[in-house]
């Protein structure tokens, strides 16, 4: 990485993809060849399918966390009417002219802000991705009365009701989950409800995702390869956005989610809890043969930002469990994978 030329924060801005006719070469990915053609050796593959409301789904979840490190799911409580207007204010906002949607450009760098920009992934790597994304932190209205004027209250309302859904789904989801780790109520507590100012709040982001019609789409990449530092990530696609895991033993694997179904994928935090038993899923996003516009509604799930992770490590039979990481600050570990690249476990184990 050190001998490759790296964009200039300056230039980390998505293109005006209505205006392009070929992909420039900021955006030509050396080897998309090479991983299109791989893609087509792998079989698609369903992921664990969980009802929420069933009688054993703490254990159908964690064992779905300790296999894939992700898992669709049905009956989670969103509303379909929901989550179609979020879809309907996602695709207005993304067709919006592109000098309108950078009246709200994020800063270069910036991770408390709402706003407009690319993927934060972007810096790590040597070429841009064919993506543009609005990030959400609790109300966007500041930047959609910049977006839509006279226009702005139904985009604001669906987004707040949203990510008010997603968090007490995100709740609901991460007790199941450390319950079938065993871990106590008090702990479960300051993970996901604290009132201790010392440590704050658990923090939620929604990030709003366009992967846009491509000229040549066998050349670029939507989403490069990365993990999310999140306790979890709650995802919604609109249609089949090209998502990808990479999974031990096979390689990059196209899914086929399940029509109706929200996907839920493990991040770092809850890897660094689980001690390891819960893989933190390496993902992309590849951009599809066809001239559909894609969008994805991606909602994470942080601790607080001054809370410890620690490894848990009840042991699974007789044979005692030792800590394969080190325990470290939610704060100090988005700083550490900043500084490695988007590699932060690496660098965290004992």
């Amino acid at each position: 990485m050190a001998d490759q030329e790296i964009p200039p924060p300056s230039q980390l801005v998505p293109l005006d993809f209505t205006s392009v006719q070929t992909v420039p070469e900021s955006h030509l990915w050396p080897n998309a060849t090479e991983l299109s053609a791989a893609i087509k050796l792998d079989k698609r593959v369903s992921l664990p399918l969980i009802d929420l409301v069933s009688d054993g789904a703490s254990e159908l979840l964690g064992r779905a966390c300790e296999e894939w490190g992700m898992f669709q799911l049905i009956n989670h409580g969103i509303s379909k009417t929901l989550i179609e207007e979020a879809e309907e204010e996602t695709r207005r906002l993304f067709t919006l002219p592109a000098t309108q949607k950078m009246k709200t450009l994020r800063s270069p760098g910036s991770l408390t802000a709402t706003g407009y920009g690319m993927a934060g992934i972007s810096k790590y790597h040597p070429k841009l991705m064919w993506h543009e994304g609005f990030t959400i932190l609790g109300s966007p209205i500041n930047e959609a009365k910049k977006l839509w004027p006279n226009d702005y209250k139904r985009f604001c309302d669906v987004m707040e009701e949203y990510q008010r859904e997603m968090k007490g789904l995100g709740e609901r989801i991460i007790r199941l989950i450390l319950k079938f780790l065993g871990i106590s109520e008090e702990e479960m507590m300051k993970l996901l409800t604290s009132t201790d100012e010392s440590i704050g709040k658990p923090h939620m982001a929604l990030r709003l995702n366009s992967y846009p019609p491509c000229p040549d789409p066998g050349q670029v990449m939507g989403l490069a390869a990365h993990t999310d530092t999140s306790l979890c990530t709650i995802l919604h696609q609109v249609g089949n956005n090209g998502l990808q895991i990479f999974k031990d033993g096979t390689g990059w694997v196209p899914l086929s989610p399940m029509s109706g179904t929200l996907i839920v994928n493990i991040g770092d935090l809850l890897h660094i809890l689980s001690n390891g038993r819960f893989p933190s899923i390496l993902h992309r996003v590849m951009i599809q043969e066809n001239k559909e516009h894609r969008f994805s509604l991606a909602y994470f799930y942080d601790p607080p930002g001054e809370i410890y992770i620690s490894p848990y490590c009840k042991p699974l039979s007789d044979t005692p469990q030792f800590p394969l990481y080190r325990s470290v600050n939610v704060k100090e570990y988005f700083a550490i994978k900043a500084k490695k690249t988007g590699k932060g476990l690496p660098a965290i184990k004992i």
